[in-house]
């Protein structure tokens, strides 16, 4: 069994001074990688105090609540500014997202790894460089604009084109993604298409799923049995992406006695679980061939008008040629522990409360939540 030893290094407190460190070191890997972030003096004192627009936080009312936005986790964390209970449960959340990060990232890197060493990817190529984007005090329409300011001023996507976005989880990827898509959608009246990796890798799972079953004496019922070079070789080859079905873009599986459409079968095929078992197995060793799969496909759907928006980590999306690189940066680290402290309390009490619950009532069941997750936290 592979083992990882991780150290890091977490001192969650108000700016000046934070710093955050991960070395992650592998026994299947001679190499170490050491991360260290040290932000400036300058930062704000605190979250709110950069917030202009947030003269008055609303009040914590039942439709509030059930709205479950960053409206709803900014009133939170505000709501519990002085409180103890809830530094310690942000603190707990945040040391918990950068450990599991490191302990994905390290992962992700082995499979990088490994795609380099067979020669599928170019170990020596240099990737764009990222913008980064401080998300500190920022509403998501204020993050998307500053990106779309630098993506509608480049040449290279006056018609359509590729953006990138990276980040550490809790940096709020997700909600940038789909606060650019309606942006492009509604202001520039734009075609967008918001790309992920997964179902490439679910589709050469259930072919490689589908070889084992055909070549029972040689898989031995071991799916790592079929993933040799030749066989994910063949494999990628069995996808193809273009036009299918009305003209829009989509990946056919074809080989095996298999003929799909990712779009039919994505809720069927790819998530039997003869494919969902196997994943991560077949994932650690296809990352270079999906990577490029991924690469070409993006570019393909660029060139042709549309704004293909790809969420990801900097090791896989590295490899995705495109000018419009961005990394969401936090300048208050203590920020990612709140975010997700307090959006896990909003969706606990929500389901506590109903939906005639006073503000106080509101108020009670965070507190509630709060002292249980805390007790959990510490168990």
């Amino acid at each position: 069994t592979r083992s990882a030893t991780y150290r890091q290094k977490f001192r969650f407190v108000s700016p000046p001074s934070q710093i955050i460190t991960i070395v992650t070191t592998s026994k299947s890997s001679s190499s170490s990688t050491t991360t260290t972030t040290r932000l400036l003096a300058s930062s704000p004192k605190s979250y709110f105090s950069s917030l202009e627009n947030f003269s008055k936080m609303p009040d914590l009312t039942y439709s509030l609540l059930a709205e479950q936005n960053v409206t709803t986790t900014n009133t939170i964390i505000n709501h519990y500014a002085t409180s103890g209970q809830f530094a310690a449960l942000s603190n707990f959340e945040g040391t918990s997202i950068l450990k599991r990060d490191a302990e994905d990232g390290e992962k992700l890197q082995k499979g990088i790894d490994i795609a380099k060493a067979k020669g599928v990817i170019d170990p020596n190529y240099v990737p764009e460089e990222y913008v980064s984007v401080d998300v500190l005090g920022k509403s998501p329409e204020e993050v998307a604009d500053e990106i779309l300011a630098t993506v509608r001023s480049s040449d290279s996507a006056k018609e359509g084109g590729v953006v990138v976005l990276c980040g550490l989880s809790g940096t709020g990827k997700g909600t940038t993604v789909a606060t650019l898509q309606h942006k492009l959608e509604t202001e520039d009246g734009k075609r967008v298409v918001c790309w992920s990796n997964g179902n490439i890798f679910r589709s050469v799972t259930l072919l490689a799923a589908t070889w084992c079953e055909q070549h029972p004496e040689e898989s031995g019922g071991d799916i790592t049995n079929a993933l040799t070079k030749e066989n994910l070789a063949s494999f990628i080859d069995m996808l193809t992406f273009g036009k299918f079905k009305g003209g829009e873009y989509d990946t056919r599986i074809c080989g095996l006695g298999l003929d799909y459409l990712v779009s039919d079968v994505k809720n069927t095929e790819l998530m039997a679980p003869k494919v969902v078992k196997n994943i991560p197995t077949v994932a650690e060793v296809t990352q270079g061939e999906v990577i490029l799969f991924a690469a070409e496909a993006v570019r393909k759907m660029g060139e042709d008008g549309i704004f293909v928006l790809l969420e990801g980590r900097e090791q896989t999306v590295n490899y995705v040629k495109t000018p419009l690189k961005f990394t969401l940066t936090l300048s208050d680290m203590s920020l990612i522990g709140k975010r997700r402290a307090a959006q896990r309390l909003a969706a606990a009490a929500l389901d506590e409360v109903k939906e005639c619950a006073s503000v106080g009532e509101v108020a009670a069941a965070l507190d509630g939540q709060l002292a249980k997750m805390l007790k959990e936290a510490s168990a």
